[in-house]
């Protein structure tokens, strides 16, 4: 209890940039739980509802829905993961039973205080709002005058943090072998709360990143609309590019070059945030934007079993120049790209080209002649299993 104790009072002394989180310590204590009437696990599957008490919001007590599961006959303490939805989802129960089936204990909660409009058998479902919950998700820039406990962004964080010290407490569960994975709004929350939770294994963000004020979808609409004052808030308390220079979990970073959302240049500055030695990078071409399976691509579920399970790493690029990278593979490659455009501006209508690139596997580099009309280019390894490790963006000067 004393090492509780002391854990808490290290965070509460943590204060956001600006001073304004407040009580740290509500973040992580240990919520309470019940099972969620009417979402009862049903045959031999062992995923159930749950409720799990969330952060008290306008002075009220709130609850958060998720399905927790764990896989059949399982002997022994647990790996687990806490899933996390992005824009427009819910708890996805079809999510949970991919990841039981992988052989993980498993919590998918609903980050925007509701419940599954159906059941959470598939990614088109949403979220239908309990008289409990906290904030909706479409508050999140509205909100940003508010004191941050009143904000969307808050309660989520919290819903990520407090789960994780909720499974913590589960004698089935082996709490140093807890990750997390985050899709789009996911990955924008899961991001800010591991740089806050270290207690977290790994960490898999697919699509969100930080510097969201800087390039994204929302920098010309939502973030146009508001003062400048307020924009500098909302980047200061929620944007993840606040908090991940203080990351101290394993990140695998997923997403794609074109995606309209999170664009790869914040999505590179992000990642270059988080020390080289903690951070894997993965970034497609054509690669679409949705929850699984577009938002499960494989390196999430090979980074979270060499993280937890004794599987082999994920491939990763050691250093680069303009024309090359040094790479190391723990599977070996099956072949390497030189990703290319030819055009400029805006990220999301440029145009990509792939060709191969050579590899020397006993130097462990990676090569390729340079188109001389290409705009831009990076690199992609890709190991046996289809995993993929990203260079760098290179651009013509």
């Amino acid at each position: 209890m004393k090492l509780y104790l002391a854990f808490l009072f290290c965070f509460a002394a943590l204060l956001l940039p600006g001073g304004e989180l407040p009580d740290r310590a509500a973040l992580f204590a240990l919520p309470g739980w019940a099972p969620a009437p009417g979402y009862e696990s049903s045959g031999n599957e062992t995923i159930r509802g749950i409720f799990y008490d969330g952060l008290p919001y306008r002075g009220k007590p709130t609850r958060v829905f998720a399905w927790y599961g764990v896989p059949a006959g399982a002997k022994g303490k647990l790996p687990a993961i806490i899933l996390v939805h992005g824009g427009g989802g819910t708890a996805f129960r079809y999510w949970a039973r991919l990841w039981v089936e992988r052989g993980y204990a498993v919590l998918a909660m609903d980050t925007t205080g509701g419940v599954p409009r159906n059941n959470g058998e598939s990614g088109s479902d949403g979220s239908i709002h309990h008289p409990q919950g906290g904030p909706g998700l479409g508050r999140v820039f509205r909100d940003t005058g508010l004191p941050p406990q009143e904000q969307w962004p808050y309660h989520a964080i919290g819903a990520v943090i407090r789960a994780n010290t909720l499974l913590r407490s589960f004698p089935e569960i082996d709490p140093e072998r807890i990750g997390v994975t985050g899709i789009s709004w996911g990955a924008v929350v899961g991001e800010t709360a591991v740089s806050l939770d270290s207690r977290f294994k790994f960490a898999a963000m697919v699509y969100g990143c930080g510097f969201l004020g800087r390039n994204s979808s929302w920098k010309k609409t939502e973030f146009a609309k508001m003062p400048p004052e307020l924009v500098e808030r909302w980047v200061r308390l929620w944007d993840p590019s606040s908090y991940l220079a203080g990351d101290k979990v394993p990140i695998l970073f997923c997403n794609g070059v074109s995606d309209k959302h999170f664009r790869p240049d914040s999505w590179w500055s992000t990642c270059r945030l988080v020390k080289p030695e903690l951070r894997y990078t993965a970034l497609r071409v054509r690669m679409g934007h949705a929850h699984p399976p577009s938002g499960d691509p494989p390196e999430v579920a090979a980074f979270a079993d060499a993280a937890v399970r004794g599987g082999k790493p994920l491939p990763r690029i050691v250093s680069q120049t303009p024309k090359s990278v040094v790479y190391d593979a723990p599977v070996p490659l099956k072949r390497a790209e030189l990703n290319y455009t030819e055009d400029s501006g805006d990220w999301t209508k440029q145009r990509w080209k792939i060709v191969p690139a050579r590899i020397d596997r006993e130097k462990q580099i990676v090569t390729a002649e340079i188109p001389p009309a290409a705009a831009a280019w990076y690199f992609n390894i890709i190991d046996e299993r289809g995993c993929i490790a990203s260079g760098e963006i290179e651009e013509k000067k």
